[in-house]
């Protein structure tokens, strides 16, 4: 499984992108979970950052403060930093 996580805006508007290939039960679970919630951009604040996630060529965005717990872990494990 392939999983592209992109993010937009921010302070310094400056982009990041990370691509992990994963192949762990624990990542499948987690993954499935973030395509099964869609789309979720809702508001975007001032400043914030916005994220388009990709699995196996199956995209969806989201953006803080609306983050689910699910899309935080995913983008942090694969961003490895926190999101």
């Amino acid at each position: 499984m392939r999983i592209r996580v992109r993010r937009t805006g921010g302070f310094a508007g400056i982009e990041r992108s990370a691509e992990v290939e994963v192949s762990a039960p624990e990542w499948e679970v987690l993954a499935a979970s973030v395509l099964a919630e869609g789309d979720a951009t809702g508001r975007v604040v001032p400043d914030g950052f916005a994220y388009e996630i990709t699995v196996d060529g199956r995209t969806v965005r989201c953006a803080d403060p609306h983050l689910t717990d699910a899309q935080r872990t995913l983008i942090t494990r694969v961003l490895k930093e926190g999101a």
